[in-house]
């Protein structure tokens, strides 16, 4: 099992260089990544907050090793082309260590959605994620994409250069336990970031229904985020491929995420 800080970039984390600094010490002290939260607006008093994409760049700048992604960015709120774009630079930039995080997201976590217009209905939000999802994947391929769907339209066009990832960059799905939709989404592509999975066991049923439905879990990630001082043994041993250490939006500091990186991961 792999190792990683999952930070909320709000409050004291809301500073660019202090994520930089810690996302360094964390490199420094053993862990495999670095994931950043993705939202625009948070709940009070979590009110300062930076743009997760600006900060990977600067710590793909500043680190050499460690895996980084934004957990998860929903893409109903973005242009995939856009999206495409930043994915590939952030890739090569990092030299190959991306990961995109994609989901439905949330107006309940700060008004984000409602608060500037953007859809509030899950099905249709659903159904944009799973279009964008396809739209990214093809735009980031560096071949010609014509596509005319529901919600997007890419005409004849060629996005250059390619990621430095092959065949593509990896594509980890949110989902909340036990939700089905987020299960069949997640398996067609390379991992699932999975959301309020509350003890070991249950995480194993979810793997067997994933398992089931991909033909195995070969290649595919499963990515588990617990609070500091638990124990990552019984989730490895339900299938969990990533740990990450969540930290509260709420009260998180730089100094303790930097007291947390430098304490490294909580390896067996």
């Amino acid at each position: 099992m792999r190792y990683g800080l999952f930070l909320p970039p709000f409050g004291g984390l809301a500073e660019p260089s202090a994520l930089v600094a810690v996302a360094g010490a964390a490199e420094r002290a053993g862990w495999d990544g670095v994931f950043l939260w993705d939202h625009v607006m948070y709940r009070p008093p979590a009110d300062a907050a930076a743009d997760p994409w600006i900060a990977l760049a600067a710590i793909a700048a500043a680190t050499g090793r460690v895996r980084i992604g934004a957990m998860v960015t929903p893409l109903a709120r973005r242009r995939p082309q856009i999206v495409a774009r930043q994915a590939v630079t952030l890739d090569r930039l990092s030299g190959g260590r991306v990961v995109l995080g994609a989901g439905l997201g949330l107006d309940t976590s700060g008004r984000e959605l409602s608060a500037f217009g953007e859809e509030l209905d899950d099905r249709r939000r659903a159904a944009m994620l799973d279009e964008a999802l396809g739209l990214v994947a093809a735009l980031c391929s560096g071949e010609r994409v014509v596509h005319r769907g529901e919600h997007y339209t890419a005409d004849g066009v060629r996005f250059q250069p390619a990621p430095v990832q092959s065949p593509r960059i990896p594509v980890w799905i949110a989902g909340r336990y036990p939700n089905r939709p987020p299960m069949r989404r997640a398996a067609r592509w390379d991992g699932m970031f999975v959301i309020d999975v509350d003890e070991p066991a249950r995480l194993a049923d979810l793997a067997g229904h994933l398992a089931t439905l991909r033909g195995g879990l070969e290649g595919f990630d499963l990515v588990v985020m617990r609070p500091p001082g638990g124990d990552p043994g019984p989730w490895a041993a339900a299938g969990a491929t990533w740990w990450l250490t969540d930290l509260d939006p709420f009260t998180v500091t730089a100094e303790a995420a930097m007291a947390l990186a430098e304490a490294g991961p909580p390896r067996p």
